[in-house]
């Protein structure tokens, strides 16, 4: 994948493949120590051991309709051509994180990519699932909690055109500080 964005994407859907009803992406981008750190946590049915050995592989996938699985196999290849980090831990029943550390300045780094279309591509997908998005660089924190806005908007949908355009502008305006 070209992006981050998209790489974080693709993770976040096996994360509502495995039953979160949280997911949390945390997004540190700093210049200062020349990371983009990315962790993406659920609370899904989790893996055990020797299926979290096999999801690095690109030819192992649960998909019927495919025989290959990229998203996790190309987020640590990724992370790697930068000399980066990569990890992955999981619990059956507690759920699983999935962490990289890109070299923010290496020239193998992807683009971050559009991660306000990300997020609320997300939060379109399923308005029973609950988001905590959290990015951080040198010099601002942004965080979207949706369980806050869900108690705001006192039973109306969060997936609504109406609050789809609100979500993207509030997230627009937090990331562009």
């Amino acid at each position: 994948m070209q992006e981050i964005a998209m790489n974080i994407l693709d993770i976040a859907y096996n994360s509502i493949k495995a039953k979160a009803d949280l997911i949390k992406i945390i997004i540190y981008d700093s210049s200062k120590v020349n990371i983009i750190k990315i962790e993406i946590i659920d609370n899904g049915t989790g893996m055990d051991q020797e299926t979290v050995k096999k999801v690095i592989n690109p030819f192992y996938t649960t998909r019927t309709t495919r025989k290959v699985g990229l998203g996790i196999p190309m987020f640590k290849e990724n992370i790697e051509a930068t000399g980066g980090k990569f990890s992955i831990e999981s619990i059956i029943g507690k759920g699983t994180v999935v962490t990289g550390e890109f070299v923010k300045n290496h020239i193998d780094t992807p683009p971050m990519g559009n991660l306000i279309d990300t997020i609320v591509t997300l939060i379109q997908a399923n308005d029973k699932i609950d988001y905590l998005f959290k990015y951080t660089n040198d010099d601002f924190e942004f965080i979207l909690d949706t369980k806050e806005i869900k108690q705001i908007l006192d039973g109306v949908a969060i997936n609504l055109p109406e609050i789809i355009i609100w979500l993207k502008n509030y997230i627009k305006e937090g990331l562009h500080k």
